[in-house]
């Protein structure tokens, strides 16, 4: 089925453009969600005045929202998470966990739909991009550690430095005792 987008859709084009869509997808929700119409001779006709009046509404809602970007940008969100041994997390942060914790620091409220990042099932520090028009798309820092412990950024760098090292001394103690055995 060929469509004729009349707004933007994420990873679909831009408002103006004709695109061929799978019958389901254009019938079942671009048309009735009024994203798309058939591309008809009539419609592909309008194609440039869609366009055109497009790029006026874009750069209009780029420059409304382009301080909350960069606002959105700077945002670091922590948080705590029962781990395993490995780093591994017993649950998840997802996309909802995200848009609340933004929404809490900006004010803004940010959809889950509009983030886009797999849920994070490990300790550490991720990006996540939230989309708030198709040109417009920062990233906000996560990072998630260990649910009873402190966070701070030096205990971070440290724990990183000394995590190599630490198994290492435990060994070398284990031989040393084991050595000290032998001999005796």
């Amino acid at each position: 089925m060929k469509v004729m987008l009349v707004k933007d859709v994420y990873k679909l084009g831009r408002a103006g453009d004709i695109k061929k869509v799978a019958d389901g997808f254009g019938r079942n929700f671009l048309l009735p969600q009024g994203l798309a119409v058939l591309a008809t001779a009539g419609a592909v006709k309008q194609a440039e005045r869609i366009r055109a009046q497009a790029e006026v509404r874009r750069a209009e809602l780029n420059s409304e929202l382009k301080d909350l970007a960069t606002q959105i940008g700077d945002v670091v969100l922590r948080f705590p998470a029962k781990a395993g041994e490995t780093g591994k997390l017993y649950g998840s942060i997802t996309t909802q966990d995200v848009a609340d914790g933004i929404q809490e620091q900006t004010r803004y409220e940010v959809k889950k739909q509009q983030i886009d990042m797999q849920p994070i099932r490990n300790l550490g520090e991720f990006k996540a991009n939230v989309r708030l028009t198709i040109d417009l798309v920062p990233e906000v820092k996560v990072i998630v550690y260990r649910e009873g412990e402190a966070y701070s950024e030096e205990t971070a760098e440290t724990a990183e430095e000394s995590a190599p090292a630490e198994p290492a001394e435990t060994v070398d103690a284990v031989a040393v005792e084991a050595t000290e055995e032998a001999a005796s």
